[in-house]
């Protein structure tokens, strides 16, 4: 049986860069690991309606600057500035219990958002859409019928999609794999945009896997 790798971890430091830059102690580690994880978690359901495909975290002494990658900024941004101070109140609670902190405060939480260019071709909006129709019960070939042509027409070299579990409800969990041009796994060379989430459906969950590959990266 083959063994299976992360896309992205298996081209991490050669193509692909950290999602987290700082640096810790060992005591201080676990900690600010625990709240990259909480910070992440947070962003992915209060900005799920901006189309947030990634999130990027960089620390030094006394900042903190968390980066979002959305399809719709201007969801994030708000009117005149207000959708932003709203999330950064709600991430210094998350992060330092309170939602105005001092002004000696030691550390400073900011937030920038920035907008993906070409959403169609992102792994983590195309599963977004491809779960948000299995959840409503929409033909399943048809919707990575369309995610794929759509992928293809916006640039993508190749693109497969697998499906995995009780599909449209069946008795028996099975698996599908759908693919269109070109997606090389085991190039390192490879851009290869992956996410995987489970589409929670009536019948139980069904895990969904995407990979999209935009051509070869090379330095």
């Amino acid at each position: 049986m083959g063994q299976k790798v992360h896309p992205t971890a298996f081209r991490l430091g050669k193509i692909f860069k950290t999602k987290s830059t700082w640096y810790a102690d060992a005591k201080s580690y676990p900690k600010q690991l625990l709240e990259d994880n909480k910070i992440r978690r947070f962003l992915e359901n209060r900005l799920n309606l901006a189309g947030l495909t990634h999130t990027e975290i960089k620390r030094s002494i006394n900042t903190v600057d968390i980066h979002v990658f959305v399809s719709r900024p201007g969801v994030v941004i708000g009117r005149g500035g207000s959708g932003l101070d709203i999330l950064k109140k709600e991430l210094n609670k998350l992060v330092l219990g309170t939602e105005t902190p001092p002004k000696n405060h030691p550390i400073k939480i900011n937030i920038h958002p920035e907008e993906v260019q070409n959403p169609d071709v992102s792994s983590a909006l195309v599963l977004d859409r491809l779960i948000s129709q299995i959840e409503r019960r929409y033909p399943h070939r048809r919707a990575v019928s369309q995610a794929i042509e759509k992928a293809m027409s916006a640039g993508a070299k190749g693109i497969k999609v697998t499906f995995s579990g009780r599909i449209n409800g069946a008795d028996i969990a099975r698996t599908e794999t759908y693919k269109q041009g070109r997606v090389p796994t085991q190039t390192i060379r490879a851009n290869i945009d992956y996410s995987e989430k489970p589409a929670l459906t009536r019948s139980g969950y069904v895990g969904i896997k995407v990979w999209v590959y935009t051509g070869d990266i090379v330095k």
